[in-house]
Order: C-alpha cells, then sequence, then structure tokens
C-alpha cells in the first residue's frame, strides 16, 4: 500500500506536511484519498440532542455551559418513547444509524442506565447507534455496549498545550482515559476536535499528531470550524483562514487514511468552492440539515444543489464491516455545533 497506517507520527512531520504549497499537499491528500474512498462519496450524518443545556464545563466555545448566557435553555433528558418516535421518523426517512447527544460533564450511573434503555429501544428498530454523553468510566462504557450502543464520540477538541486556553473544568489525560474505556468495551469512536479557537498552525498539527497516534485511529474524525456564539468567551475571536482550513482537512486525511474525515460544525460559514476544496482534499463526511443543534448548518436542498453541481453522491451502508452515518433526521436545539461531547455528535 502506498500510503499505509501510522500511529508513530511526529509534530515535525506533521508541521511539515502543513508548510507543503498548498497545491502539493492537496495533490498529496487527494492521492491518499482516492487509494482509501470512493472520492466522490460523502456519507451524511444528523443528530438528536435528547438532554440539552445547563453543562457546568467552561468549555470557552459552547453555548451549553450553564455558566455562559447563550439563550440556550436547560432540557431533561427526553423519554424513551419520544426519542423512539424521532428514531421511528429517521429510519422512514431513509436513516440507517441514529446519534444521539446529552450535555453531561460526566453522566451518573443512572443516566447511564436511562441512556441504555433509550439505545436498546433504537436498536430494536434495526438502526445503528451512536451517543456522546461527556466522560465515561469503563463500567459505563460496557453498559453502554451490552445494550447495543455501536459508536462513541468524544473530541479532544484541541492540541494538548492549548487545551488549557479553552477549557478548566476537565483536564487533556481525562478526554484520552474515556477514549481508552470506550475502545476497550469495544465501541468504534468518533473523535476530532476545532479550529479556529486562536490556536497557532503549529498547535493544529499537535492536535492531528494526538489523533493519528492513539491505537486505533478514530472510525470518524469531525474537523469542526469554530462557531461563535454570542455569550461564550470565543466569541470575536479571529476567524480561521479557509485556506488554512482546508489544510487542516488535507493533513488529517494523509494522516488518518482509513477514516472518514467529517467537515463538520461551520460549514455555513464557508462557501461552496471552499466545501467543494475541503471534499478533494479528503473530507469525506457532512452534517445534513437545515440545523445544527443551536448553530445554523447549510439548508438541505442547498446541499443536494451542492452534491449535484459536484456530481458527488450520498454514501450508502453496504455492511456491518463499511457502516458509515447515514442519518438524516430533524435535530433539535441544544447544541454547541462542535462535537465537543455535551450533546453534539460528531
Amino acid at each position: 500500500m502506498a500510503h499505509p497506517i501510522r500511529h508513530d507520527w511526529t509534530r515535525e512531520e506533521v508541521a511539515a506536511l502543513f508548510a507543503l504549497p498548498f497545491n502539493e499537499l492537496l495533490h498529496r491528500a487527494h492521492s491518499v484519498h482516492r487509494e482509501h474512498h470512493d472520492p466522490n462519496a460523502v456519507q451524511v450524518s444528523t443528530l438528536l440532542s435528547i438532554k440539552t443545556g445547563g453543562c457546568p464545563e467552561d468549555c470557552a466555545y459552547c453555548p451549553q455551559a450553564a455558566r455562559y448566557d447563550t439563550g440556550v435553555q436547560a432540557q431533561k433528558l427526553m423519554s424513551v418513547d419520544a426519542v423512539v418516535a424521532r428514531a421511528k421518523a429517521a429510519k422512514d426517512a431513509g436513516a440507517s444509524r441514529f446519534c444521539m447527544g446529552a450535555a453531561w460533564r460526566s453522566p451518573k450511573d443512572r443516566d447511564v442506565e436511562k441512556v441504555a434503555e433509550i439505545v436498546r429501544a433504537v436498536k430494536g428498530l434495526g438502526l445503528e447507534t451512536c451517543a456522546t454523553l461527556g466522560m465515561l468510566n469503563g463500567a459505563q462504557a460496557k453498559t453502554l455496549k451490552n445494550a447495543g450502543l455501536d459508536y462513541y464520540n468524544h473530541n479532544l477538541d484541541t492540541a494538548p498545550e492549548f487545551y488549557g486556553e479553552i477549557i478548566h473544568t476537565r483536564q487533556y489525560q481525562d478526554r484520552l482515559d474515556t477514549l481508552e474505556h470506550v475502545r476497550e468495551a469495544g465501541l468504534k469512536t468518533c473523535c476530532g476536535g476545532i479550529v479556529g479557537m486562536g490556536e497557532t498552525r503549529d498547535q493544529r498539527a499537535g492536535l492531528l499528531q494526538t489523533l493519528a497516534n492513539l491505537p486505533e485511529h478514530p472510525e470518524s474524525v469531525p474537523i469542526n470550524q469554530l462557531v461563535q456564539v454570542e455569550g461564550t468567551p470565543l466569541n470575536g475571536t479571529e476567524a480561521i483562514d479557509p485556506f488554512d482550513f482546508v489544510r487542516t482537512i488535507a493533513v488529517a486525511r494523509i494522516l488518518m487514511p482509513a477514516s472518514m474525515v467529517r467537515l463538520s460544525a461551520g460549514r455555513q460559514q464557508m462557501d461552496d468552492a471552499v466545501q467543494a476544496l475541503c471534499f478533494f482534499a479528503g473530507a469525506n463526511s457532512i452534517f445534513y440539515g437545515e440545523k445544527l443543534l443551536t448553530t445554523g448548518n447549510p439548508d438541505v436542498e442547498h446541499d443536494r444543489q451542492l452534491f449535484k453541481r459536484l456530481n458527488l453522491h450520498a454514501l450508502e451502508v453496504v455492511e456491518e464491516s463499511e457502516t458509515v452515518h447515514a442519518d438524516i433526521l430533524e435535530t433539535e436545539a441544544g447544541g454547541c455545533g462542535s462535537g465537543c461531547g455535551c450533546g453534539v455528535a460528531a
């Protein structure tokens, strides 16, 4: 294989990829992408917030944090029947996987038992299941696995050395520990980060290096562009240059060849040309729908027209060994739009 899977990337190697001339970087990334994926197929995914707001964390980007005045109202965990009704609607609309997010720092065991009941009910409909509930211990991860959960989302957010500038209520190692518990329980992982939070290019390299050097590459890697929300500390941060965002997608594709690289939160801020460059650079997954929880998302018809103009098609699930997100369902307000683990599955 011309581009083997590696878990030993150095910071210098990753920084060197970021420093390549733009066209050279895109050529390398697209070559890797074609070797491992259909270059004209994109998975489409949406999610449902099953428990919204009131989070005790202080993530500087997140409107679900109780300490920030962002207009997000805290809501209780949805009932099993309410979630199942949404899951049935999703399946009727052609969904194959149902993603559920809850705004907890770390759920209590009784919360996990309630979510496990929901997972079992959704699984009984013949749907794959995905959840993001915050930090988990080993026993909680096993409880969810035994209930039929397939995927767990838990992002690293940023590079280890920049993390303390963004979050103070949990440590970087806490996130790595949750990912370890999830892997040991036999769950598949969805893990990425956020760019445009004021980090340097080298710190973006640090995020991707950390992701690529995990014991197993995440099956899904959401790359989020910061969605600035009034009332959060990062509101007013200088926006990332669009070409630097494309570079981040390209380097992620090179480092994690077989993963699905998701063009995630912040897509509303990108014009069609930037999105097209991201698809060429290796992005092959998007959120699909009129709203990405509390933040906007390009509307469905616009996405359909963009796919048509670029001759892209939605990736279909063939068998479990090749499963991907293919969820198309209405979302509800409640997340930060970043896939951070605060109620946004990414």
